[in-house]
């Protein structure tokens, strides 16, 4: 019997973070679930924030990843489509991993039917617009001239003013924002907004780092992908139906 393909989505695995002290552990835990899903993956949705920093220079990119480039190289040798979504963290994807790995990069939200499904895919921020501040700065981040003016520095001196801020980030904290409320929350009031004009089945998105599953009429739902920093969790549909699952318990199994 031939077995069903499936589509999996995963967030927020800040692979590198320097405000935690597991690394090595997370990356091969994520390792190992791409092993697990290489059999029946149909398609591969990477939700952004994958990396805790990335910076692209002409010639120099972030050390490391090896494991994980290689096994999605392996994935997209083999005719599997690999999408990555930029995010906070990891906005300055350009085009290294689509020539060395072949995945599709998105800096921005997408709309796909996938098996008679219709998709909101993006990591989510910037989609929350009382959070003013941070759109800001993503406006500086990805201006032009301030990309031209932060590639002039030398990659150690670049890479460590990265390190140091995300060092400070809310990742070394863990107890952060435990009183979630996703209705309550800016993407899904973004959600609630777009679907008054856009039918969408499934809103897929990360940033929050909380595991959220929720209904928002009868067609359409709400979710919210996790973490690989305590949740270990990511989103796989069927064709049919779409579930939140946890990976380092699998493992265990």
């Amino acid at each position: 019997m031939t077995q069903k393909r499936k589509i999996y989505f995963i967030s927020d695995v800040h692979l590198g973070a320097p405000a935690l002290t597991n690394n090595r552990e997370r990356e091969l835990l994520f390792a190992s679930w791409l092993d697990n899903i290489r059999d029946d993956v149909e398609e591969l949705y990477l939700m952004g924030d994958i990396f805790d920093f990335w910076y692209e220079y002409k010639k120099v990119v972030p050390r490391g990843f090896t494991r994980i480039l290689g096994r999605l190289a392996d994935l997209t040798d083999k005719g599997i489509p690999v999408h990555f979504f930029t995010g906070n963290h990891d906005m300055w994807v350009y085009d290294y991993l689509t020539e060395e790995t072949g995945i599709n990069v998105h800096h921005d939200y997408i709309i796909r039917e996938i098996h008679g499904k219709r998709f909101f895919l993006a990591h989510g921020d910037g989609l929350d617009a009382s959070d003013t501040g941070y759109i800001f700065l993503k406006k500086i981040f990805t201006n032009t001239t301030m990309r031209w003016l932060f590639s002039r520095l030398h990659p150690n001196f670049a890479f460590h003013i990265a390190h140091k801020w995300s060092a400070s980030s809310r990742l070394s904290n863990a107890d952060y924002d435990e009183d979630f409320m996703a209705n309550k929350d800016g993407m899904y009031k973004f959600a609630a907004d777009f679907l008054q004009t856009n039918p969408i089945d499934y809103f897929i998105m990360g940033h929050r780092h909380k595991l959220v599953n929720e209904k928002m009429n009868e067609k359409t739902r709400f979710i919210i992908l996790g973490d690989w920093i305590k949740a270990f969790s990511y989103g796989v549909f069927d064709g049919e139906n779409f579930e939140l699952k946890t990976y380092k318990d699998e493992a265990k199994a």
